[in-house]
C-alpha cells in the first residue's frame, strides 16, 4: 500500500494578496482549491491515507476532510523541516508519496511514481520547457539542473544551470519514498549537521531538491520516474494569472478527469 504526505506549511508570500487569509494550498483554480484536486488524483490513483503538514493558516485547512500534523516552527523552516513533522508517515508500514501542496498532478503521474520499486524515486518532466516557457520570459532564471546516468538514476538535481544542456528534466515535487526505506530517509536528514551549509542553507532551510542531492552524494540511488506534461505549479501571482489568462480552467478539468497527458 501507500500513503501520501502533502507538505503545507509555507506562507506562499510570492502569491500575496491571494494568501493573505489562507495557505496557497487553498487558492481556487478550475473552481476548487488546489488542495482539493491533490487529494482527488490521490485519491483517484487508491491512496487513502493522506495527511498534510499544515503551518502558516493551518485553521484554514483544518476545515478540509483531511489528517494534518502541525509545524509550529512555519515562519523559520523550509520544506524538509517540515517534512519532518510527519514522522508518523516514515514509520515503515507503507510507502511514502511526499507531495509539494502547489502543485497539481493528474492521477496517472501518481501512478506511475506508486509503481516504482526503488528505495527512493522522484518524478520529471522530460517536457519542461513548455510549461517554463509558458510561465516566464526566462525559463533559465527559475530552471535547476538535473542530470541523469545512464542506469535511469538522477545524478545531478537542483543546481544552478548555465545552459538548457544540464537539465534533461524538470523536478516536479512529488517523490516516493519505500516502506522498507522510510526511517534511513527521515533518519538521514534529523542527523544532518544543524548549522550546515546545505546550498548557502541550514539544515532547517536547506531545499528539498538539496537533501535529495546529499542522498545522491551518499549513496542513496535517486530513481528518476518520467513524465510528459501532466502537471502545474502554482508558485507566484503570475503563474496562477497566466493560467487563468489563457483559459486553462476548463482545459485543466477536461483533461484532468480524462487523463490527459496535455495538461500544462
Amino acid at each position: 500500500m501507500t500513503r501520501a504526505l502533502i507538505l503545507a506549511a509555507g506562507q506562499g508570500t510570492r502569491l500575496r494578496p491571494f494568501t493573505e487569509d489562507r495557505p496557497k494550498c487553498l487558492i481556487e483554480y478550475a473552481g476548487r482549491p488546489l488542495l482539493v484536486w491533490q487529494l482527488e488524483a490521490l485519491r483517484r490513483a487508491g491512496i487513502e491515507d493522506i495527511t498534510v503538514v499544515t503551518g502558516y493558516r493551518a485553521d484554514q485547512i483544518e476545515g478540509v476532510d483531511v489528517a494534518t500534523v502541525h509545524n509550529p516552527r512555519f515562519a523559520t523552516t523550509n520544506m524538509v523541516a517540515t517534512m519532518a513533522y510527519g514522522v508518523r508517515a516514515f514509520d515503515g508500514g507503507d510507502d511514502l508519496i511526499i507531495a509539494y501542496a502547489d502543485i497539481l498532478y493528474e492521477t496517472r503521474i501518481v501512478q506511475q511514481l506508486a509503481a516504482s520499486s526503488a528505495p527512493l524515486s522522484t518524478v520529471i518532466d522530460l517536457d519542461w520547457r513548455s510549461l517554463w516557457d509558458l510561465r516566464m520570459e526566462d525559463p533559465l532564471a527559475d530552471a535547476e539542473t538535473l542530470k541523469l546516468g545512464p542506469d535511469g538514476n538522477i545524478i545531478e538535481v537542483g543546481r544552478k544551470p548555465q545552459s538548457s544542456d544540464e537539465i534533461e528534466g524538470q523536478y516536479v515535487g512529488l517523490t516516493q519514498v519505500s516502506a522498507d526505506f522510510a526511517e534511513e530517509f527521515l533518519r538521514s536528514y534529523l542527523e544532518l549537521d544543524a548549522d550546515g551549509p546545505y546550498d548557502g542553507k541550514d539544515r532547517d532551510n536547506m531545499y528539498m531538491t538539496s537533501f535529495l542531492q546529499h542522498m545522491i552524494d551518499t549513496g542513496r540511488p535517486l530513481r528518476a520516474v518520467p513524465i510528459h506534461k501532466g502537471w502545474l505549479e502554482f508558485d507566484t501571482v503570475e503563474d496562477l494569472t497566466t493560467y487563468r489568462r489563457l483559459g486553462g480552467q476548463k482545459r485543466f478539468q477536461d483533461q484532468y478527469r480524462s487523463g490527459s497527458q496535455d495538461l500544462s
